[in-house]
């Protein structure tokens, strides 16, 4: 069985070791992470379902694609890896912004995450891995920003932060 490993780091995102990624979770560790943000050509937005046996979060609705790179793999490659992976989508991404977010879940895990944000463009064909999706669809960033007024508790908690900021930053380019 193969075990995946987080890599731990301090609020500056400098490396300060490794550890098994649920262990991570448990203990509450800082461990760097990525979340990709998809957008067709009319600029619709690629929301991801997550799987409904997801370990945390499961069935509610998230940017395209998010994980955490393995030790020895530069987040940007991780990035294009896991949303090739999750998504079946092969697209150049950019980094826009990163951001630090903690959340506690009932199940005792927690989320302590320094999140790398990504976009890129993509039209083609999806071909979604049903063990991390569970549906998908592309909404207009005013419709998801209103539903996420109405429906907070359908999204994931770092989606809720991520979103925002990530509309912030499109709206001054």
């Amino acid at each position: 069985m193969h075990i995946e490993e987080v890599i731990l780091v301090n609020e500056q995102d400098e490396e300060i070791g490794t550890i098994e990624k649920m262990e991570a979770h448990r203990k509450a560790l800082l461990h760097r992470a990525f979340s990709v943000f998809i957008f067709s050509g009319n600029g619709e937005m690629l929301l991801q379902q997550r799987a409904l046996g997801k370990y945390h979060s499961p069935g509610l609705w998230t940017n395209t694609c998010c994980s955490q790179p393995r030790p020895g793999e530069k987040v940007e490659v991780a990035a294009a890896r896991r949303l090739k992976e999750e998504m079946g989508i092969d697209t150049p991404l950019k980094k826009i912004f990163d951001f630090i977010y903690r959340v506690d879940f009932e199940t005792g895990l927690t989320e302590f995450e320094f999140d790398h944000v990504f976009t890129g463009m993509y039209n083609g064909p999806l071909n979604p891995d049903k063990q991390e999706v569970n549906d998908y669809c592309f909404r207009s960033i005013d419709d998801i920003e209103e539903d996420l007024k109405k429906h907070p508790s359908k999204y994931s908690a770092w989606f809720k932060i991520a979103f925002p900021e990530l509309r912030m930053k499109m709206e001054s380019v």
